[in-house]
């Protein structure tokens, strides 16, 4: 007869859980970032990237989670 064991120990699966995961606070972080950094510029620049202190206000009142 065969023995069959039902306890499972690999952490494989774990491992790409935590990848994703980080990869999403990554993302969180980067775009929290960008978007203060982006209400740091002044009218000049702005002006030179073709965005409006309305679109500039917008986008930094996204919050972080959002694409």
């Amino acid at each position: 007869m065969a023995d069959i064991s039902l306890h499972f120990s690999s952490k494989a699966p774990l491992a790409g859980t935590y990848t994703a995961f980080n990869q999403i606070f990554n993302a969180w972080r980067r775009r929290a970032r960008e978007r203060r950094e982006l209400t740091q510029l002044d009218h000049r620049t702005l002006r030179d990237l073709g965005l409006t202190a309305s679109q500039v206000q917008f986008e930094a009142n996204k919050p972080f989670w959002r694409d």
